[in-house]
């Protein structure tokens, strides 16, 4: 599920947050990779619900399925009426063992997923559990109670916003349940009452306890999301830096990603640097950023920043965040 993303303004003015690049690949790629790892089997389709964000958008959500061998489905939710009504909007796609994701937070897990219980719900823990939602459990390490935002402490297990339910059909049924009865919660239809209800009626859910959670909800969160996840990639082996990549008198403190056709001249970029396809650094400074697609950083020196696609930065030492096609010269 994506929405356009406010607290990520100004970088979501032209795209909506899940198509901001981590790590050289739109944040729901790498969440839509990483819970192909985790399943294991085969997807068959990952269906986007989303609002009206044009072609372009959604072609590239269609690749993004592709990618992964599934068929890539786009589905509306026009009106913002909580997170049960918005899995509803896909209600053709429930049928089966399904995922339920928001798109705004990548993780890193070491399990793989158990498909033989009826749910899984995706936790960490967490020193502060009072900003989450949370689930209680059993000595048999069963779910027995989800508490949103604990005052007094109940548990440190935060729900981290990933779902695997065993059928679909039911988790529909359940859904359509509280939109033709209006149960809704301060003014929302909410995917915690059909838990809740489901549990009630014998459903069983189990943790699925990742290792890290990464939040991509504001510019901070998001260098620091890229931070890690570049961590997490070199720790992989992957390759980051592109071939194509033009690096003239330069250095790169790893980890870093390269974007193709890239050109640094006479700069130091890293460490934790993204740097898009056909991003141009030059005379410059670059640490713990997020530099776009076609961008441009010229003389200057940049650390925990996000610059857009096809922005330009000349000049200025600084903690940026720069939307798309904008200039700054100092």
């Amino acid at each position: 599920m994506a929405g356009m993303g406010k607290r990520m303004r100004p970088h979501t003015l032209t795209v909506p947050k899940p198509l901001i690049p981590i790590a050289g690949k739109p944040i729901v790629q790498r969440l839509v990779e990483d819970i192909a790892k985790v399943c294991g089997d085969q997807v068959e389709e990952v269906a986007f619900i989303i609002g009206r964000f044009g072609d372009a958008v959604e072609k590239s959500l269609v690749k993004i399925a592709e990618s992964v061998g599934a068929k890539g489905t786009i589905v509306y939710q026009d009106e913002p009426l909580g997170t049960a009504h918005a899995i509803l909007c896909a209600q053709e796609s429930l049928s089966g063992p399904v995922v339920v994701a928001f798109a705004d937070t990548l993780f890193k897990a070491d399990f793989t997923l158990d498909s033989s219980v009826p749910g899984t719900i995706w936790v960490q823990q967490v020193a502060d559990p009072k900003p989450f939602g949370v689930v209680k459990l059993d000595a048999q390490g069963r779910i027995t109670d989800f508490v949103e935002k604990p005052q007094t402490f109940v548990s440190d297990l935060a729900i981290i916003g990933i779902y695997y339910f065993q059928d679909g059909e039911y988790l529909r049924s359940e859904l359509q349940y509280l939109l033709d009865n209006n149960i809704m919660d301060k003014g929302e239809y909410q995917l915690t009452n059909a838990l809740e209800n489901m549990k009630n009626k014998g459903t069983v859910f189990v943790p699925g306890r990742v290792t890290e959670w990464l939040d991509c909800g504001n510019k901070d969160a998001t260098v620091f999301t890229n931070q890690r996840y570049l961590e997490y990639l070199k720790e992989r082996g992957e390759s980051l830096v592109a071939e194509s990549a033009i690096i003239t008198n330069s250095v790169l403190l790893e980890p870093v990603y390269i974007g193709e056709n890239a050109v640094i001249t006479d700069s130091v970029v890293g460490p934790h640097v993204s740097l898009g396809d056909h991003a141009n650094v030059r005379d410059s400074r670059l640490s713990n950023s997020i530099v776009q697609q076609s961008a441009s950083v010229l003389n200057a020196v940049i650390t925990n920043s996000m610059i857009g696609n096809f922005a330009s930065v000349t000049g200025t030492p600084d903690d940026l965040s720069l939307g798309d096609y904008n200039q700054l010269r100092v």
